[in-house]
């Protein structure tokens, strides 16, 4: 397994093909590799940019902080840190510290958009209702009817439609 790691980390590819394979444009690569977030590549004979089988891991690396909401700047910043710590101690530390804050933001902001569902169901449950208004029942009347055997708390998400008075 190790042997097979080792040739796989060893074996080079070209730029376009490592964006096949990460769902990157070479563009993309290009900008990481200017960062610094991507190992610099090799160059072929013919000139063509080789990069080692590593460098889908570490695309892949980019693209899982990125999903986490850091920008590149943060990235390039981050590997700053990593690679002035003096110790190893410190160096992971500092990640520790980095993943605590981001799961934080992370939990509140599953937490923001676990509400924002509740008030889109809550939202579409009312309008579900309002199917009962007759063809004919004028628009400036919607949130006020009696048809939709609503208890008249109007969801925001709806009432802020209907109150809209630009």
């Amino acid at each position: 397994m190790r042997i097979q790691r080792e040739t796989a980390r060893l074996a080079l590819i070209k730029v376009g093909d490592l964006a096949r394979r990460t769902g990157k444009t070479v563009r993309a690569i290009h900008l990481y590799e200017e960062l610094g977030l991507l190992a610099a590549p090799v160059r072929s004979k013919g000139g063509f940019r080789m990069y080692s089988g590593d460098g889908v891991k570490q695309i892949e690396w980019i693209q899982k902080l990125q999903d986490m909401g850091f920008s590149l700047t943060e990235i390039k910043a981050f590997l700053r840190v990593w690679e002035e710590s003096a110790t190893a101690p410190e160096a992971m530390a500092t990640v520790r510290e980095i993943f605590t804050d981001k799961l934080r933001e992370t939990r509140e902001t599953i937490g923001r958009l676990s509400r924002l569902a509740d008030e889109l169901s809550e939202s579409l449950s009312y309008l579900e209702r309002c199917r009962s208004c007759s063809p004919n029942q004028a628009q400036g009347e919607c949130c006020t009817c009696e048809s939709r055997g609503s208890d008249g708390d109007v969801p925001l998400l709806v009432d802020g439609i209907a109150n809209h008075n630009p």
